[in-house]
């Protein structure tokens, strides 16, 4: 089938690199969102060089001139992998048999940019990728494929995107073009009643509340981590949390309970974090022990407002 591949950032470049490396289908044309002032370039913008394919990078899906473009692929399916700029249903229905796109969350559940980050916060136990059918509203297509993961308790958004979900997505693109090459994709509509919407997960968000029971924070902890990374202060100086763990014991929320080689022991409700990793503002990341040597954290102190 002569396709289009239209995504962004690793899970697009590796998506392309599947549909290649199979050698079944042609991809006519890579569409990517413009260069930003400043970034490096896009890994899918990257491999589309290397591999002289044809490449596209519109700042406006509505422009007549950029539609009339499209058309003239002669596309029989879009494959959007990683989208978060909006295409509308002009250009999505120019292939002939439509577009279909990747959701790393198990539809109608977290609709939105940061689906990953938010099951692992709300202390979900699984989670899963969607591709589906998109429409002009934000993730409400019909689908046509899903696959479920496990959340571990332990486990951070870097483990379940980078470790499960999106190998699993990967692979799944050849799939999912192979339900479309049979001439009977499958459609399931989502349950409106069971939808769920969140939006970006942002500093505001990841802030720690230590009066909050210690699952809770926990929970915050490990959904933020790598992005946008949970933080707390200490004498007024942010810090950001990422490697931590969850432990017994009692005391008064936000204080220091120990500061040593294995890091710094921190007081919540009904429970204690042990920081091992943190990236004090303006600094790369460093074991916890180094930052309390480093910035005076003892037992005792308080930390969060």
């Amino acid at each position: 089938m002569r396709i289009i591949v239209m995504g962004q950032q690793a899970f697009g470049e590796a998506a392309l690199e599947k549909i290649l490396e199979a050698g079944t289908d042609e991809v006519v044309a890579v569409y990517t969102a413009p260069d930003k002032e400043g970034r490096p370039e896009d890994p899918l913008k990257v491999a589309a060089l290397e591999h002289d394919l044809p490449l596209y990078q519109p700042d406006n899906f509505k422009d007549e001139a950029v539609l009339e473009q499209m058309r003239a692929l002669d596309a029989v399916l879009m494959v959007m992998a990683y989208v978060i700029i909006f295409v509308p249903e002009a250009a999505r229905d120019i292939p002939k048999m439509g577009s279909i796109c990747f959701h790393p969350s198990l539809l109608p559940l977290h609709r939105g940019p940061s689906s990953i980050n938010w099951p692992i916060i709300g202390g979900a136990t699984k989670t899963g990728l969607s591709w589906f059918y998109p429409t002009d509203g934000l993730d409400e297509g019909d689908v046509l494929l899903q696959k479920e993961v496990y959340v571990g308790p332990d486990e951070t958004l870097g483990d379940v995107y980078f470790k499960k979900i999106f190998p699993l997505g990967v692979d799944s693109t050849l799939e999912v073009i192979e339900a479309f090459r049979s001439g009977n994709p499958p459609r399931m509509v989502q349950d409106e009643s069971k939808a769920t919407y969140e939006s970006w997960c942002r500093k505001k968000d990841a802030e720690i509340d230590w009066s909050r029971p210690v699952a809770d924070v926990y929970n915050l902890i490990r959904g933020t981590n790598p992005q946008p990374g949970a933080w707390t202060t200490v004498g007024g100086a942010e810090v950001k949390i990422f490697d931590a763990r969850k432990e017994e014991g009692d005391g008064t929320p936000g204080e220091v309970i120990a500061a040593d080689e294995n890091g710094v022991l921190v007081q919540a409700v009904g429970g204690r974090i042990l920081v091992q990793r943190v990236r004090p503002a303006s600094e790369g990341k460093i074991p916890a022990a180094e930052w309390a040597a480093s910035a005076g954290i003892e037992a005792g102190m308080k930390l969060g407002s």
